[in-house]
């Protein structure tokens, strides 16, 4: 539930855009949400944010930004588009001492520096960049917990799905391993494309990631090989996918894996297996 008030109204956030031409750019792949209810329970999903760090990537004209510093968030969000943070430059005022403000590119920027230990990443990330930087977050360093406490982020359903495949299904790949080997990850909320402006060719949906304890002796670099195998030929049976992979095909046959099966078959953990076997030999 939001917890703070701001210290002066802010005005509707269609009077925002309007007072500052913020029309969104497809360059930068933007589409903004307006409804301050649905961007509050967004704010939500990871639970209390009443002074913890959170990270904020593309907040635009600033209705997440807004729903986060309700939260009680200490807020750091990096924006690329100059043309918002006059916007923001207002939210700054409103929320004393709660909201840092970046203007760069936030594929170019070290977000654990500037948000810090334990944050919360909460975001409607651009879509034209939010598979990269969920994997560089995926991919960040576990010491075993990443830097990070979640992940809420908005995607297109398609990458939504992806993320939360389980095995045996069309959109089970790569990207589902990567994101449930050492976390869990599932969809929190569905967002019609009427509740964008301007509104999106696809639906949306809101996926919410927890870290979990990395499980031991398995190198992240390995996996990605593996799956980087497996699923380039995911028709083809794992005895031809993983063949030019060397240390696969003894790994799954100690692993006790018929090389007959295709890799959308194989569950994450014995994906983690089959790495496991492959670093220690």
């Amino acid at each position: 539930m939001p917890v703070r008030t701001p210290t002066t109204p802010l005005p509707p956030l269609r009077e925002v855009i309007a007072t500052h031409g913020l029309q969104a750019s497809k360059a930068l792949g933007q589409n903004f949400l307006l409804d301050e209810q649905l961007l509050d329970r967004i704010a939500a999903i990871p639970g209390s944010l009443e002074d913890k760090p959170a990270y904020e990537v593309g907040p635009g004209p600033g209705g997440l930004t807004r729903a986060l510093l309700r939260a009680g968030a200490q807020l750091t969000a990096v924006e690329r588009d100059r043309r918002c943070l006059p916007a923001l430059a207002e939210l700054n005022a409103a929320f004393p001492a709660q909201l840092q403000i970046v203007s760069d590119d936030a594929m170019a920027v070290d977000a654990r520096a500037l948000a810090g230990d334990g944050a919360h990443i909460v975001a409607n990330l651009p879509y034209n960049v939010g598979t990269a930087l969920l994997i560089g977050w995926l991919s960040a360093p576990w010491e075993p917990l990443p830097w990070w406490s979640s992940l809420t982020l908005m995607f297109q359903m398609e990458v939504a799905e992806r993320i939360v495949a389980a095995p045996n299904t069309n959109h089970y790949g790569r990207l589902a391993v990567l994101s449930q080997w050492r976390s869990t990850a599932r969809i929190a909320m569905k967002v019609h494309r009427s509740a964008f402006t301007p509104p999106p060719k696809v639906m949306s949906a809101v996926v919410h990631i927890e870290p979990t304890t990395a499980p031991d002796d398995v190198s992240l670099k390995i996996l990605e090989r593996l799956t980087a195998a497996a699923f380039g030929q995911r028709r083809k049976m794992l005895r031809q996918s993983l063949k030019g992979l060397p240390g696969a095909l003894p790994a799954l046959e100690a692993a006790g894996i018929d090389a007959q099966r295709r890799a959308e078959t194989l569950s994450v953990e014995e994906f983690v297996n089959v790495a496991r076997i492959m670093g220690a030999a």
